[in-house]
């Protein structure tokens, strides 16, 4: 290919996209419209058929009342505690002492998906954390399993009681849905799909409009153009119109 077909596909391309950038602008209140409509449908979806769920968190230490770390030793072995905690805290045992406890409507397996038990970096404390519909018995789940956690991990290694950090709370807000995310989401998302729509159409469109339409989709030069008089198509209606009138009257 030579320069000047070089140049000519890009001066096309700019074309391309500046006539985009009009299409676009043409159709800019659509656009607004189906942005405002998705941000209203993804809100009111969110509002009315997500229910909100709670966190509430407790925290324990992973040494005792009792326990004075004294050496380097002493902070590798609590390192490697929190480990041991972890995984005590998802145990079945733990779990359905928890259930057992709290009379829960719930197995082992659902009780799990709706707790997380961690280690906050370079620390040596267990955090428990339980979602629920409920605000009030994540609160008392979280409460209940970091006692019967400690509880197990002082019969499991054979040593005191691990001290308690931080009781749970009921939660006063919901962790989730994220209202304000959902409905920035629905809003790009219709804005999208409007502009989708609008790209098909004009894509789709090979009608000829104007001189450039003729070089753009057929390749060839244009002699002359008659300009379109919007007078002369009225006045046409308007003689069929009267003619229309005058055989009806005849009839």
């Amino acid at each position: 290919m030579n320069e000047n077909g070089v140049m000519n596909n890009y001066a096309d391309e700019e074309v391309s996209l500046f006539e985009l950038f009009f299409v676009l602008k043409r159709r800019l209140l659509v656009i607004i419209l189906c942005l405002v409509l998705g941000a209203g449908l993804a809100f009111g979806y969110t509002e009315l058929f997500i229910q909100p769920l709670y966190q509430s968190s407790s925290m324990i230490y992973i040494f005792s009342k009792t326990t004075t770390v004294t050496s380097a030793l002493d902070l590798q072995i609590g390192k490697q505690l929190t480990v041991d905690f972890e995984i005590l805290g998802k145990s079945r045992p733990v779990l359905e002492k928890v259930i057992s406890d709290l009379n829960l409507n719930t197995d082992y397996e659902s009780l799990l998906k709706t707790l997380e038990v961690t280690n906050p970096s370079d620390s040596r404390i267990i955090k428990i954390t339980v979602t629920n519909y409920d605000p009030q018995l994540a609160c008392d789940i979280a409460n209940n399993l970091a006692s019967n956690l400690a509880a197990r991990v002082a019969e499991v290694i054979d040593t005191e009681k691990p001290s308690s950090v931080e009781d749970a709370v009921p939660a006063i807000k919901p962790s989730s849905p994220n209202k304000a995310k959902n409905t920035l989401l629905g809003g790009i998302v219709g804005a999208l799909l409007a502009i989708s729509v609008i790209l098909i159409r004009f894509y789709s469109d090979m009608s000829v409009r104007d001189e450039d339409d003729v070089r753009k989709y057929l390749n060839l030069g244009t002699l002359a153009s008659i300009p379109y008089e919007k007078s002369i198509s009225v006045f046409d209606d308007d003689k069929k119109k009267n003619k229309k009138a005058d055989k009806k009257k005849k009839a």
